[in-house]
C-alpha cells in the first residue's frame, strides 16, 4: 500500500504539470483560433495589409540588389547573405507577431488600464496579454521569410533545420526585447514613446548586416540591444554553424525571455497596488 502511494506521490507532479501544459496549449490554440476567425471577417482587409508588406520587403531587398549589383561583397557580406538576413527578421518578426501580436502593445495597455480585463480571467496574465491578439501585416512578414528562403536559402534537411531555428531565435528574441521595454510603463508611468522607440530601432538594427557596425556600436548590438544575434544569423548560423555563435544567441534568447516574465510578474505587483490606490480614493 505504501509503495502505491509512494508512486502514485512521485507521478502526481509529473501529471500535474503535464495537464497544465495541455490545457495552457488548449487556451493557446483557442486564442489563435478566435484571433484568425476575427482576420477573416475582413478578408480584403486582410489580404491587403498582408500583401502590401510582403511587396514592402522585397523593395527593400531590390535595394540591396542595386547595391550588391555595384559592390559584390561587403565585410564578407554577399547579396545572398542579405536575403537569408531579411528573411530571418521578417520570418522571425511575423510569425511572433501572428501567435502572440500584442507584445508590441504591451506599454499601452499597461498604462491606459486595459490590463485589468486579462486580471479578470483565470489564465496566465503575460501569455494571455500576448496571445489575445493577431497583427495582419505580420502574415505578409512569415510568408515573405518563407519565399525568400525557398528563393536563396539551403533546401537540404540541415539548411531547413538551420533557417528554422533562426526562425525562432530571431521571433523569440522579438518577443523577449519589445515586451521587457514595454514593461518599463509598470516602473515609470507612460512608458509608450520609450518602448515604441525601443521597437523602431530594434527592427531597424536587426535588418541591417551585423558587420558594418564597430567598436562600442557592435557592442551594444550584441548586448543591450541585442539585435546582432538577429542580423548575425545568416553568417553565424545559416552558411556555416558557428557553434560559439549559436550558443551564445541561446543563451540571449533565454535571458531576455525570463527577464521580460520576471519585470511583468513583479511590474503586475504594482499595477495592482496602483488600482488599489485609485479605488480608495
Amino acid at each position: 500500500m505504501s509503495t502505491e502511494a509512494n508512486a502514485w506521490e512521485e507521478s502526481g507532479p509529473a501529471s500535474s504539470w503535464i495537464s497544465r501544459c495541455a490545457g495552457t496549449m488548449s487556451f493557446l490554440l483557442t486564442c489563435w483560433k478566435v484571433n484568425l476567425a476575427a482576420a477573416m471577417e475582413y478578408r480584403m482587409s486582410f489580404f491587403l495589409m498582408a500583401g502590401m508588406m510582403f511587396i514592402n520587403n522585397f523593395m527593400w531587398l531590390f535595394f540591396w540588389s542595386l547595391f550588391f549589383g555595384r559592390f559584390q561583397v561587403v565585410n564578407g557580406w554577399e547579396l545572398n547573405d542579405v536575403m537569408m538576413l531579411w528573411a530571418v527578421t521578417a520570418g522571425g518578426f511575423g510569425w511572433s507577431n501572428m501567435l502572440f501580436g500584442n507584445f508590441t502593445r504591451i506599454a499601452p495597455i499597461v498604462s491606459s488600464g486595459q490590463l485589468d480585463v486579462y486580471l479578470s480571467q483565470p489564465k496566465p496574465v503575460l501569455l494571455h496579454v500576448l496571445a489575445s491578439r493577431m497583427s495582419l501585416t505580420a502574415v505578409g512578414d512569415f510568408v515573405f521569410g518563407l519565399v525568400v528562403y525557398a528563393l536563396a536559402g539551403n533546401h537540404s534537411l540541415t539548411g531547413l533545420l538551420l533557417f528554422l531555428l533562426g526562425l525562432l531565435i530571431s521571433g523569440t528574441l522579438f518577443i523577449g526585447v519589445i515586451t521587457l521595454a514595454g514593461c518599463l510603463a509598470f516602473f515609470i508611468g507612460n512608458a509608450d514613446g520609450l518602448a515604441q522607440q525601443m521597437f523602431n530601432s530594434f527592427v531597424a538594427l536587426s535588418s541591417y548586416p551585423s558587420d558594418i557596425f564597430k567598436g562600442m556600436a557592435k557592442t551594444l548590438l550584441f548586448t543591450l540591444i541585442p539585435a546582432g544575434m538577429i542580423s548575425y544569423i545568416p553568417i553565424g548560423l545559416l552558411r556555416g554553424i558557428e557553434y560559439d555563435f549559436a550558443w551564445k544567441a541561446a543563451a540571449a534568447t533565454l535571458v531576455f525571455g525570463m527577464a521580460a516574465m520576471l519585470a511583468f510578474k513583479l511590474g503586475l505587483k504594482r499595477y495592482a497596488s496602483g488600482n488599489a490606490i485609485t479605488l480608495r480614493g
